[in-house]
Parts: C-alpha cells; structure tokens; sequence
C-alpha cells in the first residue's frame, strides 16, 4: 500500500483537534525524533497543543533538536492523559506494538502514518507510503497541504530525518524525492552543516568504545559476502555507553568490501535478542525480518528474537541471508 495524497479525513482530523500524542518506535531513530518534533511544531503552528512520548531516551545525537527537552520518556503516560488528548500520532509504527506504548495509545482514536512495507494499516485514519524516503518527508507534505510555513527549527527537524533515514543519501532510498524534498527544507532554513556536526562529529566517546568493542566479534561468512556481529550487555556496562549509543554503529561492518548484508545482534535485558539487518541494492532484508515479526524497508529491518541460543539464531541468520542473497543471484 502506497499514497502519495494524504487522506482528506486525516487533513481535516488535524485541523479539527486541539491537543495531540504524538509517539514513534522504541529505540528511536533521527526519522523518529525528527518526524515527531517537526510535526509537533507543524501543529503549533495550526494552533494546536502537542506532547511527545516515547518509551525510550532520546538518543544523544538527537538532542540539540529545538523540543527535544520537552519530550516524555518511559512507561508512564504523560499528565492528563488519556482525557487531554484528542487523538494519537503514531509514527513510523508499522505495527502497535512497535511503539512500546500499545497499551496507553489504543485508549485514543489512533492516526497512522508511515512508510514501512508491511504496515498493519490501523488507526481510524491511516497514511501509508512506502515510496516516501522517511516519514518526515510525509510531515514536510502535511505543512504544505494544511497550507503552513515552516520555521528554520522545523525544517532542520525534517532535514535530519532524510540524512538518517537515507545513510546521508547513500541508500536505495535516496530517490528523487529525497533530494527534492532536502532541497526545499534547506530553502526553508534548514541547517545541512549543523545535522552533519551533530551526526557524524560528535560522537560520545562510549560510543567509539562500544564500536571497537562490537568489531572485535564480527565474523564474516560466506566468502565475505555476510558479516555478524555482537552487542552484549557486558559490553554496554564496560563501556558506560547509553541508550541509542550504539546508532549507526551497524554501517561499520556493512562498509567492508565486499559485505552485502549484515547482522548486528543486541542482548536486550530481557533476556530476548534484537536484531538489525542491513543490505546493499536489491538484496532484501525485509523479508528476513517480516518473516519472524519484525519489519522495515528493503535494506533496512530489524526483528526480536526469543531464541534460546544465541549461535543458534546466528547460525539461522546467515542461511537466511544467503537465501536472499541467492535469490537476487537468480533473478
């Protein structure tokens, strides 16, 4: 499912409220944040009150973003909720429980927008477009159709949901439209070499020591074509890193001569695995994670695992990813 026009309903939902939740997935990403402090101020500007809720910390690099501070972290619902709030923002959710937050958010009318493959289409309205190179280009579009002017904040909000979501414009997602819509935000007041300081410049230290610490497991299979590698709690405590240090550390191994896919396993203190898959041009790792409850974008997805063993699931990873990898050879 793919729509490039947003919904007339969904225009006149927004324009009907008064005060939103917005919230996106757990472990949030520059499209997260950034899609949801954009339309935060989008809404502002329609004289609308907003609160944001994630589930999980703002990631560090994420945090010079003007209402970063304003955010509200953790299991708790916000003051005043569910009876303040008109409706819910769930975005870049393509399934509930993506969010962390099923339980709270279902007590509100939800309003659903995304651009994953294999959105479960729920909400009382719901926006998909899975041809949208982040669904804060989709937030872009709702400011232009509800006729507001964006302010230099907000378009470097939305500009840093396009350099994350894109690989700094590296992926198959930077189409067309990507650069269209970089182009028009910049002409906004989007501010590229702030983005750039903030992403790729001012990394903690923990996070270069997680880094080193990942790198020493990566293993590489099928005559290099696949790489695995290992984030384990102990390395989390040795390295004092915090949540959302380990961002982008996953393109490390995928920048190898000759990977075309990748896994990155992650210990959660649940006991439970988190797994994120990256791929090059046609090779699909979408799929892979869909298959086991999970999801994302062609070269993009990630899944958690219950496995019981840890070389179990790796193993099981690396024949799945040679699947793929064969099928792309095939076609």
């Amino acid at each position: 499912m793919s729509a490039k026009k947003i919904p007339d309903s969904l225009l006149d939902r927004l324009r009907s409220g008064k005060r939103f939740l917005l919230t996106s997935h757990v472990n949030p990403d520059g499209d997260a944040i950034g899609s949801e402090l954009g339309l935060a101020q989008v809404l502002a500007s329609l004289g609308k009150e907003t609160q944001v809720w994630n589930r999980d910390e703002t990631p560090a690099a994420y945090l010079p973003l003007i209402g970063s501070g304003n955010i509200h972290v953790g299991p708790e619902p916000p003051e005043g909720f569910p009876h303040a709030f008109d409706a819910a923002i769930l975005l870049e959710c393509p399934s509930l429980d993506r969010c962390g937050l099923e339980e709270h958010v279902t007590q509100l009318p939800m309003i659903n927008i995304d651009h994953h493959l294999g959105n479960d289409a729920y909400g009382v309205e719901t926006w998909i477009d899975t041809e949208a190179p982040a669904v804060g280009a989709m937030v872009y579009r709702l400011a232009n159709a509800l006729n507001l002017k964006i302010d230099a904040d907000t378009a470097t909000a939305l500009y840093l949901t396009l350099v994350t979501d894109t690989g700094g414009f590296r992926f198959s997602n930077a189409t067309a439209e990507a650069f269209e819509s970089a182009a028009a935000l910049v002409r906004e007041g989007a501010r590229p070499e702030q983005v750039s300081h903030w992403l790729y410049e001012s990394t903690p230290e923990a996070a270069i020591r997680l880094l080193s610490e990942i790198i020493s497991t990566l293993e590489l299979h099928r005559n290099g074509t696949i790489a695995t590698a290992w984030l384990t709690l102990d390395m989390v405590r040795r390295t004092g890193a915090r949540p959302g240090d380990a961002e982008g550390l996953i393109d490390y191994p995928r920048s190898i001569a000759g990977v075309e896919t990748v896994a990155l396993l992650k210990e959660l203190d649940s006991g439970k695995v988190k797994v994120s898959l990256r791929s090059r041009g046609e090779v699909s790792v979408e799929r892979i994670a869909r298959a086991r409850g999970g999801g994302g974008h062609r070269n993009a997805a990630g899944f958690t695992s219950e496995t019981s063993t840890g070389s179990e699931l790796q193993a099981e990873l690396v024949a799945a990813m040679a699947e793929s990898l064969d099928a792309v050879a095939v076609d």
